[in-house]
């Protein structure tokens, strides 16, 4: 039994030419004859908007005002910050959730779902059955289906299709939006209620997603690690390129293995307030500038004697570090790449040795062999700095070399991120608005966020942020994170939203 199901992005907004182009996933492989009608639209560059979630508040800088010191076991702002001029977010009302039901399918379900996925795969053409069996899951009840619809309109083509999974899910959710706006906005009520996933969810959108693109069917494996749920299409392809082929063109974002570096002398390209991302390891000190991570992303490197791979997340403005050289004893090390999936508009990572996904917030190892295995990376604390300031501080620091960014210049956080996330977060933590930046730290206490703003601008005043053993200091033209006896504290800079929804109980400076 089959269905037809037909690929679409979801052209809802702005496109930025970015990444890649002319990328026709339907041409770069040979299909099955069962999927010979399957239509891919294309794999465009950036991604691109669903719905647009509400935007936040511009931020508002602490006043100035005496100095002041901070000892303190608790969160709190120095004397002279006013908990008044910290912005907050706002509150995002969804309505009331709808009943779920527990346990497996109803029979009736179970038999539309398997019209609908009888061999696991999407099927290419249409009956009057299969559409029956879609009509009924949208009557059935069971709002759990609706990840299903979501999952299959993020790549739905034909209109009639399209129309008939949002109406699905529409009644489902007990929603009433547009075919433009539904996989966004529903999607986004599905994480905020938590609504659980399906039976065999994972082995369904399995067959979705490598029905799309056969190299993402290794990733999909059932795990206690990975909410599959929040899993979806960030609108480009996997980078599978073997290691060190840096220079290599593909359909993807290009990582960068070992690249090439050049003294600050040497780097006359960079403007002094051009945004770098700082990296200091035993003494040695390296830039990594924004406009190249925007178009990489990713890059395995060694620096100061140890192996790392640094993820940088566009839609997270997020650089981070993690050592790949401390593995466990016979596991090889891991080369990290970037997916094309994001989860929570945070992008989705894996070890192109052997596919196994690693979240990149949180460094664990999340499906796969080195899931089995255990395997968690440490984290290296990352700078996010002007490139005078940088410098400035760390005169013997190298840079990579400008051709690395392969002649773009996207500025994503000021353009295409400017309102806030472009795919669907669910709920938000409104402590703080979405977009604002906090420096994460984990602790054997949990994780906690320092709000950078107030952070600077207490510390431009002379002021000591010392909050449960943890100092605060300034790096460059941003800050960075040591215990009370020096020791480098693994912290990286990230927008509210991300750190928030990957660390639900952090504490928050000021509280």
């Amino acid at each position: 039994m089959r269905f037809r199901t037909t690929v679409l992005v979801n052209l809802c907004g702005t496109i930025h030419k970015g990444h890649v182009e002319h990328v026709n996933l339907s041409s770069t492989r040979a299909m099955s004859s069962r999927l010979a009608g399957l239509v891919v639209l294309a794999v465009v560059a950036a991604s691109c908007s669903s719905s647009v979630s509400e935007t936040a508040d511009d931020a508002v800088a602490p006043t100035d005002s005496e100095a002041a010191v901070v000892e303190s076991s608790e969160p709190g702002p120095p004397a002279s910050i006013d908990l008044a001029d910290v912005p907050r977010g706002e509150v995002r009302d969804f309505g009331p959730a709808p009943e779920v039901p527990e346990g497996d399918y109803t029979p009736e379900v179970a038999e539309a779902i398997d019209i609908l996925f009888g061999n696991g795969v999407v099927a290419d053409i249409p009956t009057d059955e299969q559409n029956e069996a879609l009509e009924f899951l949208g009557e059935s009840g069971d709002p759990r289906v609706a990840w299903i619809l979501m999952d299959l309109l993020r790549f739905s083509r034909g209109a009639s299709d399209a129309q008939r999974l949002t109406d699905g899910a529409n009644k489902l959710t007990n929603s009433d939006v547009s075919v433009t706006a539904a996989w966004g906005d529903i999607t986004d009520k599905l994480i905020a209620w938590d609504i659980p996933a399906p039976p065999n969810y994972a082995e369904t959108k399995r067959a979705i997603y490598s029905t799309v693109l056969p190299e993402w069917g290794a990733l999909f494996e059932q795990s206690e690690n990975m909410d599959w749920r929040f899993v979806s299409w960030g609108g480009v392809r996997i980078d599978d390129r073997g290691f060190d082929m840096t220079d290599e063109p593909c359909n993807c974002i290009p990582a960068a293995d070992n690249p090439l570096t050049e003294s600050a002398a040497e780097a006359t390209w960079l403007e002094d307030d051009d945004v770098v991302f700082g990296v200091v390891i035993n003494g040695e000190a390296r830039a990594y500038p924004r406009q190249i991570m925007e178009v990489r992303e990713m890059v395995n490197d060694t620096l100061g004697g140890r192996d790392f791979a640094m993820p940088y997340c566009t839609l997270c403005g997020a650089a981070q570090v993690w050592f790949t050289d401390d593995v466990p004893d016979g596991v090889e090390r891991p080369v990290l790449r970037t997916s094309g999936l994001l989860s929570r508009s945070n992008k989705v990572m894996y070890d192109l040795n052997t596919f196994s996904i690693f979240d990149t917030f949180l460094g664990n190892a999340q499906t796969g062999p080195l899931s089995e295995t255990g395997v968690q990376l440490n984290q290296h604390t990352v700078v996010t700095s002007t490139w005078a300031d940088w410098k400035a501080e760390n005169p013997n620091t190298d840079v990579l070399i400008e051709e690395l960014a392969l002649g773009r210049d996207f500025d994503f956080r000021n353009n295409r991120d400017a309102d806030g996330p472009i795919f669907p977060i669910g709920d938000v933590d409104p402590r703080l608005p979405i977009q604002e930046d906090v420096l994460g730290i984990i602790t054997d206490d949990g994780p906690i966020a320092f709000h950078v703003a107030s952070a600077v601008s207490a510390l431009d005043r002379g002021e000591t942020i010392e909050v449960d053993g943890i100092r605060i200091l300034k790096s460059g033209s941003g800050i960075r994170a040591e215990d009370t006896d020096g020791n480098d504290l693994g912290a990286h800079q990230a927008f509210w939203f991300a750190w928030s929804q990957f660390h639900e109980d952090t504490a928050l400076w000021p509280s």
